[in-house]
This record gives C-alpha cells, structure tokens and sequence, in this order.
C-alpha cells in the first residue's frame, strides 16, 4: 500500500465500490429526472394558460373602428422599463395607463361610474343632468371627458393646492370647478363631502330631501322634478314616469366609496395584465388612493394565480403603509405642527391617504406588503426615468417603480425570469411658462413636470424642493438598484 495512506484506511473491495458507483449514478439521474419533470410540469401549465388567452389581446386592426372616445379607455399597452428591468435581472412591467384619452387609469374608473350609473336609470344622457365629483384632478379630467361625449355637465371640487394645469385642463373641457382649502374628511368643507353637498342641493330645492331620489353610501342622486311627481305613495302614471326619467338630475360620483371602482379594475385591468402576460406574471405593485386600482386587479389576480404576491407603494404621509405592516391606520408625518402640506404630506399626487375607504377595504386581505416611498426617492426617479428611458411619467408612477426595485430586492429575486407589473398611473404634463408680453407663439420657455410641483428642468420647482428639504438626487436611484 502507498506510504502516503494512512494504516487504518482500507480501500473498498472492488464489489462494495462498484456498488457505491451505481449508488452515486443512480441518486444523480433520479434527481436530473425529478427536476426535469418538475419543469415539464410547469412548462405544460404555462402552455396550458397561454393557449386559454387571445396571443394579441391588445392588437388593433386595420378594419376596427372604436365607438368614440370611451371606446379608446382600456387595452393599453404592457412596457417594459428598460433599464429597470436590466439592472435587476428582473422584467419591471408598467402598464401604459396614461395612454387613455383623459391621460389616467382615472379613464376606466369614470367610464364605469357613469355606466353603471345609466343601467340603474339613475342618470340620463341629455336631459341636463350634472355630475359632481370631489378630486385631486385626474379622476375630475377622467369624468369631464366622457361626461361630455355622453351629455352631462359636470362640477368638481379640488383642493386649492393641486397643481394648477389640471384645473385648467378641466376648465377646458367645460367642467366647473371650486377649489376649496384642504380639510379632513370629518370637516363639511373638505371636497369630498362639499361634493356630495353640491349634488344634494342640485336644483336649488329648499329642501333636499323633497327632491331625493336615491341616496345610499356611495351613490346620490337628486333631480328637479315636481314635488307632486317625487311622492313616494301611489303609482306614477307613465307621463309622471318620463317627466321623471327626462328631468336633470345631480348625481355625486364618489369615487372613493363607489364599488364601481372596485369592479372596473376587477373586471377591465386585472383580466388585461392576465391575457398580456399569457398568466407569466409574479408580482402586481401599485400605490392607492381611493384603493380601486390595487384592490380591483390585485383581487382578480389573485382569484387565477394564487401564489402571486400583492404589494402597497404609499407616499409619506399616507397611513396605508403602517395599516398593512403594523393594523394602525396612521403616519407620524400626519402630526399636528410636523406637515408641509394640508392633505396627505408629499410632494406626490395621486396616492396616499389617511382612512380606509370601501374600494380599498375590499382589497386588504390579499396584500402581501407594503413599502413607504420617500419624496427624494420619487423625484430622484421619475429624474432617473427621463435620462435613462425617456419616460416623462408623473408622480405616483415613480413611486410605485421605487416599490418595485424595493420589492424584488427584498425577494431577492434576479435572473429568475420573474416578472413584476405595476401601474404607469398618469403621463407628465407639459407647462408652458409664459412672460407677461408672450404670446401662443412667443413663449418664454417650456418646463415639464411630474405630479404636484416635481418640475425637471425649472430652477423655480428645484428651489421649492430645497424650501421643503427634498434633495435632488439621482444617486439615491443608482445606489437602490446596486444594493
């Protein structure tokens, strides 16, 4: 025996070896098998689901003519966020919201409101009837563009703090608006409820309820009809019935309670990410507001894939984050003498909130985690965006793609194949700074800007963010993604 082998070491008999072999070779093959039908498997499901969906779900045709503007809400586009998506290892999907004609995923909300409205006969095409909606802009732009194509008037109440080119934009589709100080929703005066207010006293009735028609938690509705014709005993007689039906109306949208909200997304977004991605989709991530958006798509996607996780993007401020992590609804950003603003404390529009509404009450149950964005994160990307994509998106995009590089950090996903969608909520807005003496052809300059105040190449907007503390910093974004 070799010297260099120890004397208490003695090789195998030639069987016992020969035996050890065919051990080792017959462990390796089953694993090889076992794993190669595990991939089968998954393969065929994979198969399976894509052929239960249309290839091109999205895709035009050339012999296809949409019905008006509402035919062109829905069926946007899945893009992929390049340089995301090749830093992580990951595919960071947005899907193309601001490509509705009111420029927001708000499009699919008002289209649905209003529908459903006109199913119940709660509402009727022109005969002069308003709707009134208290918002923060987009879903006020969403409604003054198909109230329009559809016969309505419209009135909106705002904060008085909103970024002024959407009170604008909606002066210029025809719509009123108030603008109101920010206030809680406790407070009569917040814009929510002066809304619901506007509505109840359409008509000028000295008593609202004379002239009520239907009033529940998310739906009121009010008309100008005779007293004699609104009694509710006896029957109408089917003239008494069409001066009725004919008679404007006021009709409060709320979007923030509206279960219609719930089901346009349930209904239209979710099944629409499911067919784009042939069922190929791990992960949804979306901020809230009125919730519709997150609880709608991420309960549908849910409903076919189980194992798909959901999670929150929330701004500073909002109480969404600490009522996911920790069951409390509050932020101690929101504290008497610590806030910046009057509403939800951020620089972002859009998202963020501080009490739980139906539409985002029927989606906790199946969100999986959530993640507070910080102002200098959501400017820094939506900055990063610009230079790297040439994605001009607003400020509610940027932070659910922070969430999202958050999110697949924490799962420490990369090269997987995995895939991630989130919401591409509203498309930057382009602001045309004008001198006293400029006219439509002699401008100053141009600025383009992101949600409330996010401008990116206007001295004036970075020397607002300095005021309030917010750096600019693209490095947060590079130093995120390299983590």
């Amino acid at each position: 025996m070799a010297s260099w082998v120890p004397s208490w070491f003695r090789f195998p008999q030639p069987t016992t070896a020969r035996h050890l072999l065919y051990g080792v070779l017959i462990g390796l093959s089953l694993s090889v098998t076992s794993t190669s039908l595990v991939l089968y498997t998954q393969k065929r499901k994979r198969d399976r689901q894509e052929l239960s969906y249309d290839k091109r779900p999205i895709e035009i045709r050339s012999d296809e003519i949409v019905d008006g503007v509402t035919g062109l809400i829905g069926n946007t586009p899945l893009v992929r966020i390049n340089s995301l998506s090749d830093a992580l290892g990951v595919e960071i999907l947005g899907k193309a919201e601001y490509l509705n004609p009111g420029g927001s995923v708000k499009d699919r909300v008002a289209l649905r409101i209003i529908e459903d409205a006109e199913r119940q006969g709660l509402i009727h095409p022109h005969t002069g009837s308003r709707i009134f909606e208290g918002t923060v802009g987009s879903t006020g732009i969403s409604i003054a563009t198909i109230a329009k194509a559809r016969g309505y008037d419209v009135t909106i109440i705002m904060p008085d703090d909103v970024a002024a080119e959407k009170v604008k934009a909606l002066e210029s589709l025809g719509a009123d608006v108030e603008r109101v100080r920010p206030a809680s929703i406790v407070d009569k005066k917040q814009f929510v409820n002066l809304a619901k207010d506007r509505a109840a006293h359409f008509g000028h009735t000295k008593d609202p309820h004379d002239s009520l028609i239907r009033s529940t938690s998310s739906v009121l509705v009010t008309t100008t009809a005779s007293e004699a014709v609104l009694h509710e005993h006896g029957t109408l007689t089917l003239e008494e019935a069409e001066e009725l039906k004919m008679k404007p109306r006021g009709f409060f949208a709320d979007q923030f309670e509206n279960r219609s909200n719930f089901q346009a997304h349930f209904e239209g977004t979710g099944p629409e990410i499911w067919r784009q991605t042939s069922g190929r989709v791990d992960a949804f991530v979306s901020g809230a507001g009125t919730g519709g958006t997150l609880s709608g798509t991420g309960q549908y996607l849910k409903s076919v894939k189980e194992d798909l996780l959901i999670a929150l993007s929330d701004p500073e401020g909002s109480g969404l984050y600490n009522k996911i992590k920790h069951g409390v609804m509050y932020d101690r950003r929101e504290a008497e003498g610590t806030k910046r603003r009057h509403q939800v404390d951020t620089v972002v529009e859009g998202i963020g909130i501080n009490r739980l509404t139906i539409n985002m009450e029927l989606g906790l149950d199946i969100i999986d985690d959530a993640f507070r964005i910080t102002d200098a994160e959501a400017v820094a990307m939506s900055r990063y965006l610009v230079e790297h994509d040439g994605l001009f998106l607003g400020s509610s995009s940027a932070c659910n793609l922070v969430a999202c590089v958050k999110f697949v950090k924490k799962m420490g996903w990369g090269g997987g194949g995995q895939r991630v969608v989130t919401i591409l909520c509203v498309y930057a807005l382009l602001v045309l700074e004008r001198g006293d003496e400029a006219d439509l052809f002699g401008l100053a300059g141009v600025d383009v800007i992101l949600g409330r105040g996010i401008i990116l190449s206007s001295g004036k907007n970075d020397e607002y963010l300095h005021r309030a503390g917010i750096p600019i910093d693209l490095q947060i974004i590079e130093d995120l993604l390299a983590s």
